[in-house]
């Protein structure tokens, strides 16, 4: 190396925090910053958006109690982070309001404070609720080096990377909390070397991982040169401090190149997530396990294998429950499933159960015709069944529908709809198969009928979905534009789909916002989810 050039060692901390418990994370944040200089010999160690609060907080950052605990925090973290500089993440009020704040440590004081300028207020993300934006460049100065300093949004729009470059940073670090969809990935890198040309200067951009309600972060935390080239990435879907080297001169900041961790493909992605969304809801919410019906279709076997591969087996707990009209067949390849999992697993038949409802509602069925009244009866006793089981057990009882038939309504209220999490509830009906079939790859633990034979919820004589939705190919194609794009009745129509089903569709879709008002939460893994994404009015006169 040079006379004139020097060396920098930057951390990236990319790990998972517990939103509210801003002592826990000033723990971890301490645990982390002495691993990083004893371990790693690092200069820096920069930690995600919102360290100390965890991300999102949402609406407890309206509480000022909540707030008043962050500095207290801050100035531990000054006092006790020694050897190190340190960036962490945390609200901070100001006099010109509450700021989504960056803070730089060193010393055992607050070396600077940098307030995120772009607030994002779209799709997932409320800040402007919350948030009064910054305007100035923050650049710290680390064993020689220039640092600027950005927080997320800041990257994807123009204007603080370059006000940073002009401040005087010769290299600019980036805290995230990036939520994953399908895809993400590669429009983050893009954004970056986008970023990183037009400023000149190399980016080191740490990301949050782990699951949060419905959200889950992927991290995926890397380095980009000054050309835009991807230098270093850290692995998705995991935690852990990742070391990143640069030389410093005269002429500015080069990062050393390094391991780049292969982004997922896109169904491995989408299970990744969804695995690492139910164990975080699980664990950060203490429950002792999770329990669900095994019906043996797709979807409850799809359910299941996620609920092992994210806990182990002995934490997931499966319940039969077949009634008048489940084939034998259908028992046979949920025992197989369960087995095949190493899932222990009870038969709970439902028949006494729904007899004795029809007995007491005779005065009501007497004289009229069967109907959904008798086939939701059915959904309804497996949902008491269920969350009696969790009552007693304190395992959280997940359901199994998806996305498909939950925007169509295709589901019972206070029956399969009953429990606490819906790991599939983002994920369409189509791809369904494909993440079945991605994991059977892995292992084979999904019975090959189990993919043959039509879906049915078995709840009358020769059932199938079929029966009362279109084709799944066709009703996803038709959901997808009309739910996650946005496109018009008439849309659709013009690119070919029958007029009739669509229209169809599209009026199932709105009536039932009712429905998703009481559905569990569920892991969100495209751009346009029910729920946070997508905030529609129960009543309303729209109808295309």
């Amino acid at each position: 190396m040079a006379a004139d050039s020097s060396s920098l060692r930057v951390v990236m901390a990319q790990l998972d925090f517990l939103v509210g418990d801003i002592a826990g994370n000033t723990d971890k944040i301490i645990a982390a910053a002495a691993e990083a200089r004893d371990q790693l010999h690092a200069d820096l160690i920069v930690f995600p958006e919102l360290t100390l609060t965890g991300y999102p907080p949402e609406d407890l950052l309206l509480r000022p109690g909540f707030i008043r605990q962050v500095e207290p925090a801050l100035q531990r973290l000054a006092h006790e982070i020694q050897g190190i500089a340190t960036i962490v993440g945390c609200p901070l009020a100001t006099p010109g309001g509450l700021r989504n704040a960056a803070v730089a440590l060193a010393d055992s004081q607050i070396q600077a404070t940098y307030y995120k300028q772009w607030l994002p207020n779209y799709s997932v993300f409320d800040e402007k609720r919350y948030f009064s934006p910054g305007e100035d460049p923050a650049v710290v100065t680390v064993v020689g080096a220039r640092v600027g300093i950005t927080i997320c949004e800041d990257v994807w729009l123009p204007g603080p990377v370059a006000q940073a470059a002009e401040a005087g940073a010769q290299l600019l670090v980036n805290l995230n909390a990036s939520p994953y969809h399908a895809g993400k990935g590669g429009q983050r890198l893009t954004v970056l070397r986008h970023r990183a040309r037009e400023g000149h200067i190399p980016m080191v951009y740490v990301n949050l991982p782990g699951g949060q309600d419905e959200l889950v972060f992927d991290g995926g935390s890397m380095v980009v040169g000054a050309d835009g080239a991807l230098i270093q990435r850290a692995p998705f879907f995991a935690t852990g401090l990742y070391p990143v080297d640069f030389q410093i001169s005269a002429a500015g900041a080069i990062p050393v190149p390094a391991s780049v961790a292969e982004e997922p493909g896109l169904e491995e992605g989408i299970y990744r997530a969804l695995t690492l969304g139910v164990r975080d809801y699980v664990e950060k919410n203490g429950f002792a396990g999770v329990v669900l019906g095994l019906s043996g279709g797709i979807d409850s076997a799809l359910t299941l294998a996620i609920a092992v591969d994210a806990l182990g087996p002995e934490r997931v707990e499966a319940v039969l429950m077949p009634s008048r009209y489940t084939a034998d067949m259908s028992n046979t390849d949920a025992e197989l499933e369960a087995k095949a999992l190493g899932v222990s697993y009870r038969i709970m038949p439902i028949e006494p159960a729904f007899r004795t409802f029809l007995d007491i509602l005779q005065p009501v069925l007497a004289g009229r015709a069967a109907d959904s009244a008798e086939e939701n009866l059915q959904a309804r006793c497996r949902g008491v069944l269920l969350m009696a089981i969790s009552n007693k057990t304190g395992k959280l009882v997940l359901t199994t529908g998806n996305k498909s038939e939950t925007a169509v309504g295709y589901s019972t209220l206070y029956g399969d709809m009953a429990g606490g999490f819906a790991p599939i509830k983002d994920v369409l009906k189509t791809m369904v198969y494909r993440l079945a079939a991605w994991r059977n790859q892995q292992s084979p633990v999904i019975p090959q009928r189990v993919f043959d034979r039509p879906p049915s919820a078995e709840l009358r004589p020769d059932q199938t979905d079929q029966d009362s939705l279109p084709p799944y190919e066709v009703l996803d194609a038709i959901l997808h534009g009309y739910v996650e794009e946005d496109r018009s009745v008439e849309e659709l129509i013009e690119v070919g789909f029958d007029r009739v089903t669509v229209e169809r569709v599209a009026r199932l879709v709105i009536v039932n916002e009712y429905k998703r008002r009481q559905a569990a939460p569920g892991v969100r893994i495209t751009p346009r989810a029910f729920g946070r994404d997508r905030r529609y009015p129960i009543t309303s006169g729209f109808r295309r």
